[in-house]
This record gives C-alpha cells, sequence and structure tokens, in this order.
C-alpha cells in the first residue's frame, strides 16, 4: 500500500511545500511592493486558496472524464505558471495574479481521488493518514526553511525554487505514479450535497478541515507583522523570524506522529482534535496580548503543535465517516470549504489589521476558537470500527448481493481489476460466517 501512496503524497509534498515556503514571510516582504496594504497583503498570503476553491469541481469532472494523470499534469502545469509569474512579480497586483495561477492548477482532490482508486478500502484511511502526515511534513519544513531562505536570497528566489518543486513532482507524477484499477462502486442511494452536510460527523469534519486551513493563513499574515513592524512592540529583523519557526517546526514534528498514532489506533481523534482546537484558540489570544517574546513564540509553538496533530487525521476521518458513494463529494466539498477559508482567512486578517488593534484582532479569533471547540464537543463522535469481507467475485451470488440490506453493513463495492466484491461491516454485531451465507452460491 505504502509503494502506491508514496508518489502520490510525494506530488503533494512538493506542491504544498512550494505553497508553504512563502508563508512565514510573504506578508512583511510583500508590504513593501509597489501598492502595498494590509488588506492586499492578506489577499496575497491566501489568494491561491480562492482558485483552488473554485477549481476543485473542475478538476475533479475532469480527471473523471481525460483521467487522472493528464488533470495532475495540466494543474501543475498552471501551477508552475504561477511561481514564474510571482518570481517575476515587482507590484502587489502582478504578484496576487500569480497567487491566483498557483492555486487555478487544484489537484488535490483529484490526488485524493486517485489514492482511493489505488488503495483498497480496509486500507484507506491509513493511506489518507500518510497522504496528510506528507503535508503536516511540509509545512513544518516550509517554517523552518522558508525564512532562512528569503532572508538570505530574497522572495523572488523562493518562487523560483517552487517552480523546479513543480517541475520535480511532474517527473514523478510519469517515472512513479501507477495506473488505478477500475472500481466499481454500488449502492442503494444517491449522494446529495444535503445529506452530506446533515450528518454531524461529516459537518464536523468539514468545519475542522475549513477552519485549520483559515486559521493558517491568519497565523501567517499575523506573525511576521506582528515581530517586524515596530508600532506592535517587537521590532524583530526580517532576518531573525527563523528563531520564532524553528522551534515551532521542532514541537509541531514531535506532536505529529503520536497524534496520528493515536488517533488512528486508538480511534480517538475527536479528542486529539478537541486539544488541537484549545491550543488554536489559546495561541491567538497569546499573540494578540503579550508583550513578551518569549510567551510570543511560545504561542507560535502551540499554532504549530496544533496545526500537526490535526494534519494527518483530517482526510482519513472524512474518509472514514463517508459512505461509499458519498467520499468523493465530501473530500471534495471538505476541500472546497477548506480552501476557500484559506482565503477568507488571509483576507480577514489582512482587512482586521487595517481597521483594528493587535489585541482585539487576538481576542477576536480566540473568541471564534472557543465557540468551535463547543461545537465539536457536542457534535462530533469517533468513528465506528468495520471490518471488511473479501470475496471472490464469482462466488458471489450477485441477486442475493443486489438485495442484501443490513443496519450493520455500511457498504459494499467490486474491485473489477482484482475481481472481489468488499463488503464493509461492522465485526462486532455481525458474524462474518453469517454474512457469507447471506451472499454467496
Amino acid at each position: 500500500m505504502f509503494k502506491k501512496v508514496f508518489p502520490l503524497s510525494t506530488i503533494l509534498f512538493l506542491r504544498f511545500l512550494g505553497l508553504f515556503l512563502v508563508l512565514p514571510v510573504l506578508s512583511v516582504y510583500a508590504l513593501d511592493l509597489k501598492g502595498a496594504t494590509p488588506f492586499l497583503v492578506g489577499v496575497i498570503v491566501g489568494g491561491y486558496a480562492l482558485t483552488q476553491a473554485i477549481f476543485q469541481v473542475p478538476f475533479g469532472s475532469m480527471s473523471d472524464k481525460i483521467g487522472r494523470k493528464p488533470t495532475i499534469l495540466f494543474g501543475l502545469l498552471i501551477f508552475l505558471v504561477g511561481s514564474l509569474v510571482c518570481a517575476y512579480s515587482t507590484d502587489i497586483y502582478t504578484l496576487m495574479i500569480g497567487r491566483f495561477l498557483q492555486g487555478a492548477g487544484a489537484i488535490g482532490s483529484v490526488v485524493t481521488a486517485m489514492i482511493a482508486d489505488l488503495v483498497e478500502e480496509k486500507t484507506r484511511g491509513h493511506a489518507m493518514a500518510i497522504m496528510g502526515g506528507f503535508i503536516a511534513l511540509s509545512f513544518a519544513i516550509a517554517m523552518a526553511v522558508g525564512p532562512v531562505l528569503a532572508s538570505h536570497y530574497g522572495i523572488s528566489a523562493i518562487f523560483f525554487i517552487t517552480a523546479v518543486l513543480a517541475v520535480l513532482a511532474i517527473i514523478i507524477l510519469f517515472v512513479k505514479v501507477p495506473t488505478p484499477p477500475k472500481i466499481k462502486h454500488i449502492y442503494h442511494g444517491k449522494t446529495s450535497t444535503k445529506d452530506i452536510l446533515k450528518d454531524p460527523n461529516l459537518l464536523g469534519m468539514i468545519i475542522i478541515n475549513a477552519m485549520q486551513k483559515g486559521l493558517m493563513t491568519a497565523a501567517f499574515v499575523i506573525i511576521p507583522i506582528f515581530l517586524t513592524d515596530p508600532k506592535y512592540g517587537f521590532g524583530w529583523e526580517k532576518s531573525d523570524l527563523w528563531m520564532v519557526y524553528a522551534p515551532a517546526m521542532v514541537a509541531g514534528l514531535i506532536a505529529m506522529g503520536p497524534a496520528a498514532i493515536f488517533g488512528e489506533k486508538k480511534n480517538i481523534p475527536k479528542q486529539i482534535f478537541m486539544t488541537s482546537i484549545a491550543l488554536f484558540t489559546l495561541s491567538f489570544i497569546l499573540m494578540g496580548t503579550t508583550d513578551s517574546s518569549a510567551v510570543f513564540i511560545t504561542a507560535v509553538i502551540f499554532f504549530f503543535v496544533a496545526f500537526n496533530m490535526m494534519e494527518p487525521l483530517v482526510q482519513s476521518m472524512i474518509s472514514k465517516f463517508a459512505k461509499v458513494h458519498q467520499k468523493g463529494a465530501a473530500l471534495g466539498i471538505a476541500n472546497s470549504a477548506a480552501y476557500f477559508f484559506t482565503f477568507i482567512g488571509g483576507t480577514f486578517a489582512g482587512l482586521y489589521l487595517d481597521v483594528s488593534s493587535r489585541e482585539t484582532l487576538g481576542l477576536t479569533i480566540g473568541t471564534i476558537g472557543f465557540l468551535w471547540f463547543v461545537y465539536t464537543a457536542v457534535k462530533m463522535k469517533n468513528p465506528l470500527r468495520y471490518s471488511h469481507l473479501v470475496i471472490p467475485e464469482n462466488e458471489v451470488d450477485f441477486e442475493k448481493l443486489n438485495n442484501l440490506e443490513h443496519e450493520h453493513i455500511a457498504e459494499w463495492f467490486i474491485n473489477e481489476t482484482e475481481k472481489v466484491v468488499v463488503i464493509k461491516y461492522a465485526s462486532e454485531k455481525l458474524n462474518e460466517d453469517d454474512l457469507k451465507a447471506k451472499i454467496m452460491q
């Protein structure tokens, strides 16, 4: 399974590394460009996510029609062009165009769908966790490396590096990514957005995904500006920003592994998410109210730990909570919401800095975080544990299978490439032999 997931996760790693490298420093460097204002800088930081949200569904539909690989290639080429536009920009509006182009190559859901194509249902949650771990790793590395690269070579150099990363991703796509099997999903029912949003667990995960990404861009608007602008009381040099990001990166990496292990193996993602939300809330309150550099650094560490605890689990939990006929739609809705909130988070923070104080901004986001914590505590549950029965296709009575209805059977599908039928059921409630008797010839 890992061999199938690794190349695609590496492509996402390279793409997100390119996007994340500029986040720790983009706001403070963009303020020096012609025409820049805090509001426009906020749009720049989160701008890529607006076009990501817009093009998620079109790219998903394109991948169904022309194939996953050609669609991913098209998205990476757009990302490459956007990175070069950013690298050569000398004013805020050209940089904005480049950032919008970077996001327009919206391949996230296509890669997720391809992983779902390649990996069996019973290991798909683990595969999604691996993918999330690669994204979290790219985030952590970028936070340490980005400020150092920017201080030595300038922000344009980072965008050129991003273009190189896009080229590497294209090479991996054609050299290492396998062709997915043909899967036929069968389920009694139709997918609707209403049904997905009515499920409290899926809705909770959509909110978690969206809020996490929105707070990320809000943080990367305000952290460098708060630390380097003398009016906020710290007066750091741009070249010193690594001193806050480096320890936060290390702490985030340390937290990521145990969170993924406990969330998946112990089946306690709700508790992991609530701990992360509490840390998010506390981090913004401290960033908004403290006058101590040490406390501010601690707040940034809390933020990184919260982000990295969440990231490996988010896609996996959406995949687990959604039924088979909902997975694509649920992941598409969740990712579109996440990218939209990524744009909103940066824009909101930039606009707020134009009209309000550091303290008010920190307390406002802290209040939103507290409400998010309460909602998650009340509405979300941990997923049920399921087993998978795999039977050769030629041993199944399909008339019985098509009429199969049971409260403890979540779903079933046919892997036409491997010629097997897979049934997902609650093993604590339903005996495997009894299940076989219901469907075998």
